[in-house]
Formats: C-alpha cells, structure tokens, sequence
C-alpha cells in the first residue's frame, strides 16, 4: 500500500449514529479571539464513515481524513479511544 501524503487525523465524541455506516463526530477545539485574547471552544461536526456499525452516542473515537465516500462523508472512524458506559 502506497503512503498517500499525512492525513489529518482528530479526536471527538459521537453525538448521532442513527444512520446505517455513518456517525456524526463532533470535535472541539480551542482558538483565541483576535481582539479580546480570550480562549474560547468551538465545534465542528463531521459525517464518518463506520463500516461495522460500532459506535455509540458518547463514545470517543479517532478520526481521519479520507477520500470522498458520499456527499457529505469525507472522514472515516481509526478507532474507538473509549465506550460510552
């Protein structure tokens, strides 16, 4: 298998897996504000593909880039960092 270049990878929760191979990730990060230097969280939410249905809301999961699977689902789950209880 050929090295295709780095691909980014990210940490986030699950917060939908109502559809069939497809869980929504929500990952956080913290940036500055340009003017007030203050730290503040923002979110974004990425569409991922899981082949065998393997997550749950609340799990926490690793991600990483991948090649266009759907319209929206360009991510795809590395694995399952911890089980939601």
């Amino acid at each position: 298998m050929k090295k295709r270049g780095n691909k980014r990878v990210v940490a986030g929760t699950v917060v939908s897996d109502k559809m069939d191979k497809t869980v929504v990730v929500q990952v956080e990060r913290m940036v500055k504000h340009q003017f007030y230097h203050k730290h503040i969280r923002k979110c974004s939410k990425f569409s991922t593909h899981d082949e065998n249905n393997a997550c749950s809301v609340g799990d926490n999961v690793l991600i990483v880039e991948s090649r266009p699977l759907s319209k929206t689902k360009k991510w795809r789950i590395r694995e399952i960092i911890k089980k939601a209880v």
